[in-house]
């Protein structure tokens, strides 16, 4: 490991970084990994002058202070003298990520394993002991770099604003219109939230460079620590099983199952972080070709937008949920519409995806597998 003389303040120096060689991203821009949803939303409100000043006038407000002051006072902060070894993946992250100021960190005693970054002036990242536990170095660095890219992202400002109005929620709730307002509010940040915790999930993978790291700590999320009892392959073809499952009634339980959740479900993440790292824009990232954070008041809402409006598009077109097949039926002009509206309900003239599904699987069975599954953490 390397050293520096670099003063302990709070920012990044080199002081106890991993022995293995990383790449670093100087100056890079949250933009550089952002899922493209993630993105255009956070570049449209960047430009928003003013925007993040509002909202940080309304930190007395927010749950933020007395959240701050509980862990301070009910949780160990880690530092050089606590949890050191998770101090310096931390300041690993930073330099990685090229975060100017290291983030405070706390370890809270809780055996469901979960993380979390909140804050408005300035992030606050979380770790569950039950999380510590269950991953190795190289899956927690991957964890602790998802983390530092939701502060780099500024995904803390956000998160916090969901935490107040999902308690003004339950406070309003004998108010007809008034909760169906906060809560139509609530629905559309936990939809941009799900897409941050993909952007989230890249840049836990930039800071770690191992895949296969990052893929483990999925697995252990949804199974425990049984490492010897699951296979990576057989995890993510369970991402491809769910898409395909079942007709129209599968797709709209679907939908209903993560309306109510801030993340994408567990296979899900793993599927679509392995799609990202075959990518060209990956490649180039790692080459040292990404979006500079000193650009980012140059960048371009529409161009955002568009990228976003491709992105759901080519989701469409490459889907194999039911759903999404009726959509390019429809948008194709296919004929007999009603006839396949009927079929796809029903389960006539099933894909061969669903054709395919093994007898007592999961889509057949008459109890929905999600409905009972505890929400996935990592925000």
């Amino acid at each position: 490991m390397s050293e520096s003389n670099g003063p302990n303040d709070g920012r990044v120096s080199t002081e106890k970084l991993p022995g293995r060689s990383r790449k670093r991203f100087p100056d890079i821009s949250s933009r550089a990994y952002e899922h493209p949803a993630d993105r255009s939303a956070l570049v449209a409100l960047r430009k928003l002058t003013g925007f993040d000043t509002v909202f940080k006038s309304l930190s007395g407000l927010l749950p933020e202070r007395s959240l701050r002051l509980l862990f301070l006072s009910d949780s160990v902060r880690v530092s050089d003298e606590q949890f050191a070894h998770l101090n310096a993946m931390l300041r690993d992250a930073c330099y990685i990520l090229d975060l100017e100021k290291v983030p405070s960190m706390y370890v809270t005693m809780d055996p469901q394993p979960n993380a979390m970054c909140i804050g408005m002036d300035a992030p606050i990242i979380v770790v569950t002991t039950g999380l510590v536990e269950l991953l190795d170095e190289e899956e927690m660095r991957a964890v602790i770099g998802h983390e530092v890219g939701h502060a780099l992202s500024g995904h803390s400002v956000y998160r916090t604003i969901l935490l107040f109005l999902t308690n003004l929620a339950l406070r309003v709730a004998w108010i007809p219109l008034g909760n169906l307002a906060v809560l139509a509010i609530i629905t559309a940040l936990r939809e941009w939230f799900r897409k941050s915790e993909l952007s989230a999930d890249r840049a836990g993978l930039l800071v770690g460079q191992d895949l296969q790291a990052s893929m483990r700590g999925l697995m252990k999320i949804a199974g425990g620590n049984h490492l010897h009892e699951m296979n990576v392959d057989a995890f993510l073809k369970q991402a491809d099983e769910y898409e395909a499952a079942g007709d129209l009634r599968d797709s709209v339980l679907k939908i209903l199952n993560v309306l109510p959740r801030s993340h994408p479900f567990t296979t899900v993440r793993a599927a679509e972080l392995r799609r990202w790292a075959a990518t060209r824009e990956y490649q180039r990232l790692m080459d040292g070709h990404y979006p500079r954070r000193t650009a980012d008041k140059d960048a371009s809402v529409s161009d955002a937008f568009r990228e976003s409006a491709t992105h759901y598009a080519d989701t469409v077109k490459k889907s194999k949920d039911p759903l999404m097949g009726l959509i390019r039926d429809i948008t194709n002009g296919a004929g007999d519409v009603g006839g396949k509206l009927r079929d796809r309900f029903t389960g006539g003239g099933t894909s061969q995806a669903t054709a395919e599904r093994p007898a007592g699987s999961a889509a057949d069975s008459d109890q929905d597998p999600e409905g009972e599954q505890p929400e996935s953490p990592l925000p």
